[in-house]
């Protein structure tokens, strides 16, 4: 099923922007958006963790005004999308991403992904690299980047199954007692969700009423906590192949990763540590920004981004030719 998106009356910069449609997959019903000449190159943005589509608000007007057609999804459990019961990991995104390209895009694309967004796009770019063209991460987190030593390249010693089952015994008991019902619709309706969207932020967003909804009105819809304790259970439960670093050392296409010099979420720390795992990965490290760079300095990720893509051989796909980017690390300017 893949219906014309319909515009909205709403500009196409804010929140709202675009043309929004939804597209069903595996009985789900899935969020989606676009702006841009269909005859432009696509480009897909992949949102993050506890947001949707809307936080991309000013970015995708940017690039299709440079020559893309820009997509964006909600990932099943987030922003419009249907809030399942399911093993919601970095997997099952990916098959929906790599479904998303195959029946609505119609074709591989770039994938840009925000945060938990990156790992879905470096994830659909292994396991379906027909799909992906290139990723560009901002950031890429995965606790495993810091658990995980370097060097075993084809991936960690194997748990004993006793050890496996114990781990998911534990993981299952601490996320079905947390009371999600209580603590999710207490962060929302107080303050606390002002607190917590100012730790992903390096400047104040205090009073920014735009970014409050996108957060806030996925958490509000009845299956938010369901689909939160679902995610809560599947992604520490994830095999090692799926985690980042087994990721890293798989990925064949253009990756860049993009990071808030001030990012206290998932420190530089991480970046550098994503680079052991993949040298050759571009590094570009924003300064005056945290978690969220793509929407704390919009001008800057966006020329950072265009400069990465015109180093792509977007116009022609069947190209396999990688043009260096020189993407800026810490410690330069």
């Amino acid at each position: 099923m893949n219906p014309e998106p319909e515009s909205l009356p709403a500009s196409h910069w804010g929140v709202d922007w675009g043309d929004h449609g939804l597209w069903s997959w595996q009985g789900h019903s899935c969020h989606w958006r676009r702006i841009g000449d269909p005859a432009h190159p696509p480009l897909v943005l992949i949102h993050g963790f506890g947001a949707g589509s809307g936080h991309w608000r000013h970015n995708a007007g940017a690039f299709a005004a440079a020559g893309w057609q820009v997509y964006a999804m909600d990932l099943l459990g987030f922003g419009e999308s249907s809030q399942p019961w399911l093993r919601l990991d970095n997997r099952l995104w990916a098959r929906q991403l790599a479904a998303f390209l195959d029946e609505v895009v119609h074709g591989p694309a770039v994938l840009v992904g925000h945060s938990l967004g990156g790992l879905v796009a470096l994830t659909c770019a292994v396991h379906f690299p027909d799909r992906v063209r290139a990723v560009a991460a901002v950031p890429l987190p995965d606790p495993a980047l810091l658990m995980t030593r370097v060097g075993g390249l084809g991936g960690s010693p194997r748990q004993a199954p006793w050890r496996r089952r114990l781990k998911r015994l534990i993981v299952n008991l601490l996320c079905r007692s947390l009371p999600l019902e209580v603590i999710v619709p207490l962060l929302v309706h107080s303050p606390l969700l002002d607190l917590g969207l100012q730790s992903a932020y390096h400047n104040p967003i205090m009073g920014d009423r735009e970014l409050r909804r996108v957060i806030s009105r996925p958490a509000r819809r009845p299956g938010a906590v369901r689909a939160l304790r679902a995610m809560s259970i599947a992604m520490p439960l994830r095999p090692h192949h799926a985690t980042a670093p087994a990721l890293l050392t798989r990925i064949n296409q253009p990756l860049l990763l993009i990071w808030g010099r001030q990012d206290g979420l998932v420190p530089l720390e991480v970046a550098l540590q994503c680079r052991r795992w993949r040298p050759q990965t571009p590094l570009v490290v924003l300064d005056q920004a945290g978690h969220c760079p793509h929407d704390e300095r919009p001008p800057l990720f966006n020329q950072t981004l265009l400069e990465w893509l015109q180093s792509l051989p977007h116009r022609s796909p069947e190209a396999l030719e990688w043009h260096s980017f020189r993407g800026r690390v810490p410690g330069t300017a």
